[in-house]
């Protein structure tokens, strides 16, 4: 009964839409390592200048209520690379901000970077005592 009364999905055109918003990400991150390449910082230095600014770019643009709008048509076009990544930590904020900024919104904001944080510092540690102790 269900499947008779559901309206079928445009796959096609959700795809398309998914593939060109993810695709636009890229190449504006593109973009900005070039730029970012041709100011004078070093390949390494510049990727880490290009994710710091596509989430803050994603973080801002939830808190202005835009992200969610994009990512309504396009789907996993913004959520697959790192734009996701700063809406699903800015996201759980916004919710609880309300409740003030202590108690609500700053510590909603660790609900989805907490543990992200605790394992990759974690596993960093371990790491380095592993090269340290294996004497490279």
């Amino acid at each position: 009964m269900v499947q008779s009364l559901e309206r079928p999905s445009p796959l096609w055109r959700d795809a398309a839409w998914a593939f060109g918003v993810g695709g636009a990400i890229c190449v504006l991150g593109q973009v900005l390592l070039e730029q970012y390449q041709r100011l004078g910082l070093e390949k390494e230095q510049a990727g880490t200048a290009v994710s710091v600014t596509l989430v803050l770019a994603a973080a801002v643009l939830t808190g202005l209520g835009l992200f969610d709008k994009i990512a309504k048509r396009a789907g996993a076009g913004t959520l697959v690379p790192i734009t996701g990544f700063a809406n699903a930590m800015v996201s759980p904020a916004l919710e609880f901000k309300s409740e003030g900024f202590i108690t609500g919104a700053a510590a909603k904001l660790f609900v989805v970077a907490g543990p992200v944080l605790v394992y990759g510092i974690s596993a960093s540690v371990i790491y380095g005592l592993l090269l340290w102790l294996l004497g490279r």
